[in-house]
């Protein structure tokens, strides 16, 4: 008999859910965990990130009071207490992810490297434990590119940059995706410098109709953009006298001189040290490869969730509520034998800058590359009658339809875009028709009745069309 239904590696959201519910539906569960629990979410992601975020916010707030007639002298930032908020907010959380709690749970939690030794059995601790079924959670990492002077350089990732004991001077940021974008308008409202250096377009993934607005945000604010610049190397030359902690040279001859250098160019699955070959589990440098349900394409009993899964080579999605969604399948897939696969058709992402970037479903390139026909429905988010009494002037919410109206696709920038996602991701995934958003009756004043309008759009044509025109005048003489 194996010593374990069940075998988990990386306490992370994915790993953390799969346990607990094969726990509470009676199985014997190992869970290992070299790290963290809680995993990159809680301790280097999404949660100290959102709490940096907040402050950042608040003194952005108090900077921008004037404008309502409330008069506030320039916010002072004391950073040691603010380190005390971030770290408060994962303290508050860590608890649901603890180790006491999952042992309370019945699940025994092994704090230690795990590697295959074979197709059913992993080492961890010093012991061989063999199972029915493997779930791989090991999550991803920052990825450390290959710039040439960088060993010597004192380099940050999303790993290190929350445990700064100072403000950086000037921080320097390789990446303007989500992360560096976040990063970049935390600091930059906080008080410090930042320069974005970026190979492309800053949030080159999402629509450039609504980049377009975030970059000017992020401009006001003071945050450099350097898009369309490569980092050829850095080094950490100081003139005589002191000055920066590092240069970063790029391409074109522009050297950018800064105090801390933040590496935010993409994430990378948590591969080595596995030892993969031995549990014949297939993987490329994407993840563990698997089929549309996560179960690993070489070893059946074998599954993959979170950032560490690549299913049916569509690439990970490096999302903790994609963890989630994978939790989810795996239940029916594993335990109860029911066919799931994953479909990522309405799945949302959000840039947590101020205003939020949010996508959900296709944007617009994605819809026409998939040879869809489309219609494109706009609407600005300025002028509904809630931006009015806040004084928002930037924002858009525009929806990718088909002819018939339906709902591929949602992006949204505004403040709080991401409280609006969840409308969308409804709509797109039970496939409700466009009219079930035009007809909604939303609270007033809301920003959220930019998407209700941008949908009315979509029949105001026929609504005004002469044969309605007409229509109503013959129904006008009926008593």
């Amino acid at each position: 008999m194996p010593d374990f239904d069940l075998v988990v590696i990386g306490a992370g959201a994915a790993g953390l859910s799969a346990a607990a519910f094969s726990a509470g539906l009676g199985l014997k569960v190992a869970l290992v965990e070299r790290g963290r629990m809680g995993g990159d979410c809680l301790n280097y992601g999404c949660v100290p990130s959102k709490a940096l975020l907040a402050a950042a916010h608040a003194a952005h707030a108090a900077r921008q009071a004037g404008r309502f007639g409330v008069r506030l002298p320039e916010p002072e930032i004391d950073w040691a207490t603010l380190r005390a908020h971030v770290q408060g907010a994962i303290a508050r959380i860590a608890p649901i992810d603890s180790e006491a709690r999952y042992r309370g749970m019945g699940v025994e939690v092994i704090r230690a490297s795990a590697h295959f030794v074979a197709p059913d059995m992993i080492e961890a601790a010093g012991r061989r434990i063999s199972f029915r079924r493997c779930v791989i959670a090991a999550g991803s990492q920052a990825i450390v590119p290959d710039i040439p002077g960088l060993g010597p350089v004192p380099w940050l990732t999303n790993e290190t940059i929350f445990e700064l004991e100072d403000p950086p001077g000037h921080l320097i940021i390789l990446g303007g995706g989500p992360i560096g974008l976040e990063m970049a308008q935390a600091h930059a409202r906080l008080g410090c410098l930042v320069t974005v250096i970026e190979a492309g377009r800053i949030a080159g993934r999402d629509d450039p109709e609504l980049v377009d607005g975030l970059r000017r945000a992020l401009l006001r604010e003071g945050v450099t953009l350097l898009e369309g610049a490569k980092l050829a190397r850095v080094s950490s030359d100081r003139p005589e006298g002191g000055g920066p902690g590092l240069v970063a040279h790029l391409e074109d001859g522009r050297a950018i001189g800064g105090t801390h250098l933040l590496l935010a160019v993409g994430r990378a699955p948590r591969l080595a040290g596995l030892d993969l070959s031995a549990g014949q589990v297939a993987a490329t440098k994407r993840g563990i490869t698997t089929d549309a349900g996560l179960r690993s394409t070489t070893n059946p009993r074998v599954f993959a969730v979170g950032d560490i899964a690549d299913p049916e080579g569509i690439g990970p999605r490096a999302f903790t509520h994609v963890a989630s969604q994978h939790a989810g399948i795996l239940a029916r897939r594993m335990i109860f034998r029911l066919p799931a696969k994953v479909d990522y058709a309405a799945l949302p992402r959000v840039t947590y800058t101020d205003p939020e970037l949010a996508q959900i479903g296709l944007t617009e390139a994605e819809a026409r590359e998939a040879g869809h026909e489309i219609n494109i429905l706009r609407f600005p988010v300025a002028e509904t009658d809630r931006a009015a009494a806040e004084g928002i002037e930037e924002g858009l919410v525009k929806l990718v339809v088909t002819p018939k109206g339906r709902l591929l696709g949602a992006g949204i920038l505004a403040p709080h875009a991401g409280e609006m996602a969840g409308t969308f991701a409804l709509m797109i995934g039970r496939k409700l028709p466009l009219s079930a958003l035009a007809g909604l009756v939303l609270p007033y004043p809301t920003l959220a009745e930019a998407a209700k309008r941008a949908a009315g759009d979509f029949y105001a044509p026929k609504l005004m069309s002469p044969l309605v025109k007409r229509v109503v005048g013959w129904l006008k003489h009926l008593p």
